[in-house]
């Protein structure tokens, strides 16, 4: 798939098929996530892919979103801020949320890509999740992500057009200045 295509056809699935997916596919996925820009070569983000059925349920509990429960596999986003700090003092938090972000939307596009859906779940209790997953205080989790097949297909909402997301030279300048031609001599 082009990325045109990929970034055009992702979408938030909540239903989803019982057929489990193969979690080579779900590696690759993480391995898009991995190739994303990272603030001084400096790595910040952990993959942890849940498929215990225990603990789904569980993570499902913590979300208080029951879809979350009915697939074999979740993904959860971690990152460590800790060596992005120390280099950066405090805009080392920012790049680390930054790289994240990057992170995920490559990891989005590439579950896309493969033909598989999931929906980024950031309403959780953290300290909930730390728990089942036994993850350090000091780490921050940016998101779970049930992965699996869609059932059906479902309404993609709108998203914002370009002519309402873009400024120019100022903010909230909506008019691009016509680009003067040059004179004929």
């Amino acid at each position: 798939m082009d990325l045109d295509k990929a970034i055009e056809k992702r979408h938030s699935v909540r239903h989803f098929k019982l057929t489990k997916p193969d979690y080579g596919e779900i590696l690759e996925a993480i391995e898009a996530a991995t190739k994303c820009p990272l603030a001084g070569n400096i790595p910040t983000l952990k993959f942890i892919l849940v498929s215990d059925r225990e603990k789904i349920a569980q993570l499902a509990e913590a979300s208080t979103q029951d879809f979350v429960a009915s697939v074999h596999y979740i993904v959860v986003i971690c990152s460590n801020q800790e060596n992005c700090v120390r280099s950066y003092d405090k805009r080392g938090e920012m790049y680390s949320s930054q790289q994240a972000g990057a992170a995920i939307q490559n990891f989005l596009l590439k579950i896309t890509d493969l033909g598989l859906a999931t929906c980024w779940v950031g309403a959780f209790s953290d300290k909930i999740v730390k728990r089942i997953l036994r993850i350090p205080e000091n780490i921050r989790v940016e998101g779970l992500f049930p992965i699996g097949y869609e059932m059906g297909k479902s309404q993609q909402k709108k998203k914002p057009s370009l002519d309402i997301s873009v400024y120019f030279d100022t903010w909230k300048n909506i008019y691009m200045k016509p680009i003067k031609k040059p004179e004929a001599k």
